[in-house]
């Protein structure tokens, strides 16, 4: 049979049409052969070598572009201009775009509430505002991408209230910036409750917060609870303040590997009185790094207790900590008593101190003291390695919080019959296409030029948007591990040469058909084993958070992979399909792994098995 040729010329009159045409579609376009659709098309056929269907759900990943829109953001990428049609371009190709702030002009003399709201910049808001009250709550939340800037805002205010309640919940990708927020201000409170729960890679900072602030006080309760991924930074936050103080309470409880950063905070502040109390508690591998904290300060009063409190791993950093100050009051009670110990260092704690009272009591194990004050310094109840703690075993209830009740299984559950939890297998990244090629090709990706890439999708420094495409384009970079191939891909077309140059061309690739029996208990009916349910090799490609859609690839040897029709316990009823793979060397994984907290083993002694969740896959030889 004849096939029309993979490589293709677009007609001359596709280019005379001018770039203010962008988003406008011809009349049959979807039996247009020049649309990226119809080029994948030919591709697979070309390429994959069996008669089993086309996967509909790849398929529906495909660039919307039309050949117009393809062809001009094409000829816009080779020149280099994208970014001057970035809102256009991300609207038609379905792709993450962070909208672009300007200053709100609207001025608010008098107490303000904002409700259901979002994406907005609030520049010199509040400045010199003597008393009143302005609130922020249910805003943005339940928003896909959330973008807000506060600078300057409470800047020079006398006895000016802030509140931030339900603020950012259930959002994805929120990034919000607060740029010298009451700087100078005297008197008066702000206060974030319920503020970024159980969102998806925040990007919050804290910049210049309250610096040279009297007598203003700040709680943070109930902030990022159950996050997931990301960072949060705080520098200079509170600095040169007086008698300011400032609460953590159930901060990041229960979130999935989040990092804080603490830069100069409180630093040559007078009379600070910091608690930071049930925070980070049931996390799992939390990132905190105290870097100059209250160095220089003057009377400080700052408690640290139930501090990462059974949470799961966890690194935290305390350089410079309250270095050079002056009678200050440090207290670390029942401190980092994590499971599967993480690692904590102290370098240059308290030097150069005068008349301080630093005490760590009930503290957790695996702990590196470097350069800190001989004098001042007191260890009651403390445990560390030299001392004979031990690896704390991890309870099933414990388990529960930090790995979600069915997200590994043992092979065994893969029964007829068999009753098991099913976890949340719902795709909680932004919706997004792939990229044709044809415009793929002429866009960078690679750390050297991540200069260029934030300027195509203007992301601005320290922002959501510049620290995904820099941890992503490193994780693509990061050498494969022994064994391993992998490949990032950003079209269906490169996926396809991926899978195929692994596995040959007779491949199937599969996914969980939908989302139903998520959360809840699921029973095991037919079970088909690939390849006959030998050991095989197959292709996993999951998500990565990028601008258009982005897929980490790899080779996952010495696997099996079943498909499974899952039913309603009650009514037997099918509700869904499922592909699981069952990974049977685990000998390479680290043991902090959450298979092995989920099931009790350790690496290379059981084999771990988990579902194919919601848009991500796994290639395999077709039978």
């Amino acid at each position: 049979m004849h096939r029309l040729p993979t490589l293709y010329v677009v007609p001359l009159y596709l280019f005379i049409f001018s770039l203010s045409s962008l988003n406008v579609s011809t009349a049959g376009d979807e039996d247009d052969p020049f649309t990226p659709k119809a080029f994948l098309n030919r591709y697979w056929n070309k390429e994959v070598r069996n008669d089993f269907p086309k996967p509909s759900f790849l398929f529906s990943k495909a660039s919307p572009l039309t050949a117009v829109q393809s062809a001009a953001f094409a000829k816009l990428a080779a020149e280099n201009a994208l970014s001057s049609r970035l809102p256009d371009f991300c609207s038609a190709a379905n792709l993450l775009c962070f909208p672009d702030l300007s200053p709100s002009l609207a001025k608010h003399d008098r107490d303000s509430n904002f409700a259901v709201y979002s994406n907005k910049n609030f520049t010199t808001y509040g400045t010199q505002r003597s008393g009143g009250i302005d609130s922020f709550k249910n805003y943005s939340n339940g928003d896909n991408v959330v973008v807000d800037s506060f600078r300057r805002y409470s800047h020079e205010a006398l006895g000016h209230t802030d509140r931030f309640s339900v603020y950012g919940t259930d959002t994805n990708v929120p990034d919000q910036s607060f740029n010298t927020y009451a700087s100078k201000a005297i008197g008066g409170d702000g206060k974030f409750t319920t503020y970024e729960q159980s969102v998806n890679v925040p990007n919050l900072r804290f910049t210049t917060y309250s610096s040279d602030a009297t007598g203003r006080s700040q709680s943070f309760k109930s902030y990022s609870e159950n996050a997931n991924a990301g960072d949060q930074s705080f520098v200079n936050y509170g600095k040169r303040g007086n008698g300011g103080p400032n609460e953590f309470t159930g901060y990041g409880t229960s979130a999935n590997v989040i990092g804080s950063r603490f830069s100069s905070y409180g630093a040559e502040g007078n009379g600070a009185n910091d608690t930071f109390t049930n925070y980070g508690n049931d996390q799992n591998n939390p990132q905190n790094n105290f870097r100059s904290y209250g160095e220089g300060g003057n009377g400080a009063i700052e408690s640290f207790s139930s501090y990462r409190d059974q949470a799961n791993v966890g690194d935290d950093s305390f350089q410079s900590y309250s270095k050079n100050s002056n009678s200050a009051k440090v207290n670390f009670a029942s401190y980092g008593k994590s499971f599967n110990e993480g690692t904590d260092k102290f370098s240059g704690y308290g030097q150069n101190g005068n008349g301080q009272s630093v005490g760590f009591k009930t503290y957790g194990v695996n702990t590196t003291f470097k350069d800190y004050a001989k004098q001042g310094i007191n260890f009651a109840k403390y445990s560390n390695v030299s001392s004979g703690g031990a690896k704390m075993s991890v309870s099933g209830s414990l388990a529960k919080r930090w790995v979600e009740p069915g997200k590994f299984f043992r092979e065994s559950m893969l029964r007829k019959g068999s009753v098991m939890a099913m976890p949340d297998i719902r795709d909680k990244m932004p919706k997004r296409s792939f990229l044709p090629r044809s415009i793929l090709s002429k866009l960078p990706f690679s750390s050297s030029k991540l200069g260029v890439m934030k300027q195509i999708f203007h992301a601005g420094d320290n922002s959501s948007m510049e620290t995904m495409m820099t941890e992503t384009v490193r994780e693509c970079e990061r050498l494969p591990s022994a064994g391993e191939t992998k490949r990032c891909v950003g079209s269906v077309e490169d996926m396809i040469d991926f899978a195929t140059s692994v596995l040959g061309r007779n491949v199937v690739v599969q996914t969980t058909e939908n989302t139903k029996g998520s959360k809840g208990n699921i029973m095991i009916g037919k079970v088909k084993g690939m390849n006959g349910g030998k050991v095989t090799e197959s292709v996993s490609c999951h998500q990565s958070l990028f601008p258009y859609l982005l897929y980490y690839c790899h080779s996952v040897p010495k696997v099996r992979v079943y498909e499974v029709d899952l039913l309603d316990p009650a009514t037997k009823a099918t509700v869904n399909h499922g592909v699981a793979i069952c990974h049977l060397d685990t000998s390479a994984w680290s043991p902090a792994h959450g298979a092995f907290i989920a099931l009790g083993s350790a690496p290379g002694r059981v084999e771990v098995c988990h579902w194919i969740f919601e848009n991500d896959m796994t290639w395999t030889v077709a039978d």
